[in-house]
């Protein structure tokens, strides 16, 4: 049975705030906890209009403590802002509260403009891009306190110390991110939801991967985007929000997610009814029945068992129900049922 997860980057709603946004995680993740999803994974964005969700490694402290059995984690902290060492301190201080329950998932993206990058940088200069193999190397090392003797910064740990440590996930949505996994043997999870034709990465992935202390055979999943309703022609009503969402995206604008009349009543020039087909080819959106057959397919295409599941949409009950429609779908045991 595959593995159905969440990928939730906290949307801002037009006409509502970003604090309506942070709730709306919570609740979200309260249901898909008791609806039997895998894990749950909030995204790291900046200075967004659009996205609320800047600080994921606080979001999962709340969301772990509101529920109970589902994996909680980040997709993904932004290392290039980072030192690895205060990444690995607050992911051993969340694996201490919430035993074997944590994910690190980390990515080479900026999460934001330069200007915003230059900002979380402060009285530094950023941290340049070729740098990050070298800092997911000193993260996994001191996640697992296992510096080599002469690393500069031997002797220095990680706290707190324990018997555990969450498992590390590269995010990526290029060649780049799965070479830098397979190298240094974490999990992938690649972004189709971002990028379509990821399986020759995800194949690379595999071929290249070198067992690690922590995982000794390759592991994938990828992130897609969905919207499940009743009906055909409600999924895709609920739909045409990200259709103009993402052209704007295009044009560098992070905006509040549109309603659905705004979205078909808006004049797209005809450069953007191309982009919005374009990106469109990447979504599932459907009916359950519609929804199980296309997200198997995608998951065949790139063999992995996992889909990590995006779902955005104005109507903030359509976006839980659409999760709802998915766990019948695939006959997510419900949390009571997994504790039995």
């Amino acid at each position: 049975m595959p593995l159905i997860s969440v990928l939730d980057q906290s949307p801002i709603r037009a006409g509502a705030t970003p604090g309506d946004a942070v709730a709306e995680t919570i609740e979200l993740a309260r249901l898909a906890d008791r609806l039997g999803f895998h894990r749950y994974w909030v995204a790291e964005h900046h200075s967004s209009e659009g996205l609320a969700g800047s600080v994921p490694e606080i979001l999962i402290t709340r969301l772990a403590n509101e529920t109970r059995r589902i994996r909680v984690g980040s997709g993904g902290v932004m290392l290039p802002h980072y030192a690895p060492l205060k990444v690995a301190e607050t992911f051993r201080m969340l694996e201490a509260m919430y035993p074997g329950r944590i994910d690190l998932g980390i990515g080479r993206a900026p999460g934001s403009d330069q200007r915003t990058a230059r900002a979380l940088a402060y009285t530094r200069d950023p941290i340049p891009i070729e740098y990050f193999p070298r800092q997911v190397q000193d993260l996994m090392d001191w996640m697992d306190g296992r510096l080599e003797d002469d690393h500069p910064f031997r002797g220095v740990t990680a706290q707190p110390a324990g018997p555990s440590s969450p498992p590390v996930w590269l995010l990526g949505s290029s060649d780049q991110g799965a070479q830098v996994a397979a190298h240094f043997g974490t999990a992938f999870s690649f972004a189709h939801f971002i990028t379509e034709g990821g399986e020759p990465v995800v194949e690379m992935y595999r071929k290249r991967f070198q067992p690690s202390s922590t995982l000794s055979e390759p592991q994938a999943n990828i992130g897609v985007f969905v919207i499940c309703a009743e009906t055909e022609e409600e999924a895709k009503y609920h739909a045409a929000s990200r259709d103009l969402w993402r052209v704007r995206l295009d044009q560098g604008h992070i905006t509040p997610i549109p309603t659905p009349e705004e979205a078909l009543n808006y004049d797209f020039t005809e450069s953007e009814r191309e982009r919005a087909a374009f990106h469109r080819r990447r979504n599932i959106v459907g009916t359950p029945e519609q929804v199980r057959e296309k997200l198997d397919a995608v998951m065949t295409r790139y063999g992995v068992d996992e889909a990590v599941v995006v779902t955005i949409t104005h109507d903030h009950q359509a976006r839980l129900k659409s999760y709802e429609l998915l766990a019948q779908a695939y006959d997510l045991a419900p949390a009571a049922q997994a504790a039995e």
